[in-house]
């Protein structure tokens, strides 16, 4: 039956039906449609016939809203939250029936309907609705602003890190039904710490307190967030909590399963894959589930009744956005605490000058442990130093003091020992020949460099130094800082050959390891977790951390050691930490004490002294030479605001990886610091947003990076 003459015969009686319906068929389609492309001569919807959009334009001479009208046929759908199509870039001339038509389809977001416009023009038509799903809710689009205006970003930048792509298959699966609020737990180990029971009953009772968490060291940090989130569900309310990685989140998740079973809370890391994690995270924003645990991107979550939000660990570098504006996740879920009432917890076992910053504040209050349980739970640390190392016939053999072969072999009677080596790539700067103080200038207390073999000079404010001395000890001679240890598994496998050695590092990070006899090679921040706990650390070449080019640099060492350090077993189970590093450094008698609040606190004084941050607020501006001279000059700062440099970026070594921030492959750029007193933040931002959103409006290909609050400022 292939040929288009032969046909069915038609059964009696139903001729005159299927005529008639061919007639209705016919007569219907000579009824004048619009085209979906222009909508020309549609109808609007009779209510509201106006969409307020935000195109997804990151550019911030384009940071606002649009006004486009709403076909009778998208009336239904087209409703604030959703995702749209429309065309964007047409002239105002081209105009047909009362339509604006031409330009490029672009996604975009309704914020809002609205009964009439203020443009004065004829208003383009919506395209078309994505989906009816409701994805930005009015509480995201108000945090997505206040983070676009403190970082000087545009809001469609922020929205799109805020809101994930679309997955069409996990959106056509309904959510399950949201579980009743578990009964309120028990303290379990927050018995150890002093308002530690006070919080939690806070939370259960729906109370919004704010906390800085010094948690003690050993295993048990994810089982306290996890009663913490329960806690907050048992109040009715919704809890978020953000690591820095996802093995830290399965532990959190682990824990909140053993607590609590499944189908309480969402998992929104990068390891669950687009369709898994969309699924999770609509569920979240469906309201089928209150509590969420994830990586940065999840402090954006949807979480319904908000009662909590926790950070873990803010000092990790993977906390800070790498994508416009770079946004941080501690200072992010300070502005969720603050916009949506809830509560804050800031949780690590170390401290960072910002969480010391939040306490004197008195924003939050801390949280932490007597000396007595201190004791208990944290290892015995022992030093060595740099001239003793040199001295040490066993050092020289195989770069281990006598001391860490002792420790190493008494480790290795009772379970696995950790080593952890200095990430490689550290750049030698300078410091005191003598006594190993960073060379610093007298102006701004940069860090000095040396670019060839007579001159001297600071990297931040590019001042020439020609009568530097040490101000510790009036030295005049200075030497390059200890480099970061190399083979270091290679050595250690030749001094131990009957033990097994493991590695973790950026290729290849462990997890965990069991608790049998080895010896764990690995690099700061991918430490694994060892069952039971390790029986000693060794922390190799710690003038390797101290003495990088940073203002960061001593807290930054204090938080990879005490990180590592957390890991081993207390010191009434025989746990030791041997640190190769100068005794005397403020760090290193920080982590002897177990006393990293009191590091912080010190730091915050000296940055308030200086005036760094976070006492003050800095933002950073890189580009080609010209570009950055011609911006800074063209914007109209604060009156209060002071400029150091511009001073030129280091080049990249050859052949390693493009790192975000990076100055284009072949192009040399310069940095100037910006810098202003507490209280003046916003003005700075909104000055440099002001004159970025100038500069792209004008084009042309010498741009400038901004970043307000910069990681990096060495």
């Amino acid at each position: 039956m292939s040929s288009d003459d032969e046909r069915m015969p038609e059964p009696e009686g139903q001729g005159p039906e299927q005529l008639a319906l061919i007639r209705e068929t016919v007569r219907r389609a000579k009824a004048p449609k619009a085209k979906p492309r222009t909508w020309r001569g549609a109808a609007l919807a009779e209510e509201l016939p106006v969409a307020r959009v935000l195109v997804n334009k990151g550019v911030l001479h384009l940071d606002q809203y649009f006004d486009y009208a709403v076909p009778r046929e998208l009336d239904a759908d087209a409703q604030p939250g959703v995702r749209v199509r429309v065309r964007f870039g047409a002239g105002a001339r081209r105009v047909r029936e009362g339509r604006r038509e031409g330009g490029g389809l672009i996604d975009g977001f309704v914020v809002e309907r609205r009964a009439a416009t203020d443009y004065g023009g004829a208003l383009a038509a919506l395209a078309s609705v994505v989906s009816p799903e409701p994805v930005l809710g009015p509480r995201t689009l108000e945090l997505a602003r206040a983070i676009a205006d403190r970082y000087a970003g545009s809001l469609a930048d922020v929205v799109q890190l805020a809101v994930p792509p679309r997955n069409a298959r996990a959106e056509g699966r309904p959510s399950p039904d949201p579980l009743p609020p578990p009964a309120p737990p028990d303290p379990g180990t927050w018995v150890r710490y002093g308002a530690g029971e006070t919080f939690l009953r806070a939370l259960a009772g729906g109370g919004t307190p704010r906390a800085v968490w010094t948690a003690l060291p050993g295993p048990h940090w994810p089982e306290e967030l996890a009663r913490a989130v329960v806690a907050t569900l048992a109040s009715g309310r919704g809890a978020l909590v953000v690591v820095p990685d996802g093995r830290r989140a399965a532990r959190v998740d682990a824990a909140l399963t053993a607590l609590i079973g499944q189908g309480r809370h969402a998992v929104l890391t990068a390891e669950s894959g687009p369709e898994k994690r969309y699924g999770q995270w609509l569920a979240v924003l469906r309201g089928s589930v209150r509590a969420v645990v994830g990586t940065r991107a999840a402090m954006y979550a949807p979480v319904r009744d908000l009662g909590l939000v926790a950070v873990w660990d803010d000092g990790d570098s993977s906390h800070s956005d790498d994508n416009a504006p770079f946004p941080h996740v501690r200072e992010v879920l300070e502005l969720r605490a603050a916009h949506e009432s809830c509560g804050f917890l800031l949780g690590a076992t170390a401290c960072t000058v910002e969480a010391a910053q939040l306490v004197e504040s008195g924003w939050a209050r801390p949280l932490t442990a007597d000396r007595e349980q201190v004791r208990t739970a944290a290892p015995r640390v022992r030093t060595v130093g740099d001239e003793e190392l040199a001295r040490d016939e066993a050092a020289r053999a195989a770069r281990l003091p006598s001391l860490a072969w002792q420790v190493v072999r008494d480790g290795l009677r009772s379970g696995p020992v950790l080593v952890q080596v200095p990430r490689r790539g550290y750049v030698p700067r300078l410091a005191c020949e003598r006594c190993r103080t960073p060379a610093r200038c007298r102006h701004c207390s940069g860090p000095l460099q040396a670019p060839d073999e007579r001159d001297l000079a600071c990297r931040w404010c590019g001042r020439n130094i020609t009568d530097w001395h040490c101000i510790a000890c009036g030295s005049t001679r200075l030497r390059a800082r200890v480099v970061g240890a190399r083979r270091t598994a290679e050595e250690l496998g030749r001094a131990f050959p009957a033990v097994p050695v493991r590695t973790s590092g950026r290729d290849h990070v462990l997890d965990a390891v069991p608790g049998r006899p080895a010896l764990v090679v690995s690099t700061p921040g991918a430490e694994p977790v060892a069952d039971g706990g390790y029986a000693a650390a060794l922390l190799l070449d710690g003038w390797a951390m101290l003495g990088r080019p940073d203002l960061r640099s001593s807290e930054e060492a204090l938080r990879r050691w005490i990180g590592a350090a957390a890991l081993v077993r207390g010191q009434g189970e025989g746990g030791t930490v041997v640190v190769v590093a100068e005794p005397t450094a403020r760090a290193v008698q920080a982590l002897v004490r177990w006393d990293p609040v009191g590091h912080a606190q010190r730091e915050l004084a000296e940055r308030a002294e200086l005036g760094f941050p976070p006492v003050s607020r800095m933002a950073s501006v890189s580009g080609r030479a010209d570009a950055v001279e011609a911006f800074v000059e063209a914007a109209e700062l604060p009156a209060e605001a002071e400029v150091l440099g511009p001073v030129p970026l280091p080049e990249p070594p050859p052949g390693r990886p493009r790192r975000p921030g990076d100055p284009p492959v072949g192009e040399s750029w310069t940095r100037a610091l910006l810098r202003v007193p507490p209280g003046r933040g916003a003005a700075l931002a909104a000055a440099l947003k002001a004159a970025q959103a100038v500069r792209t409006a004008r084009g042309g290909p010498d741009q400038v990076r901004i970043r307000i609050d910069p990681l990096d400022i060495g």
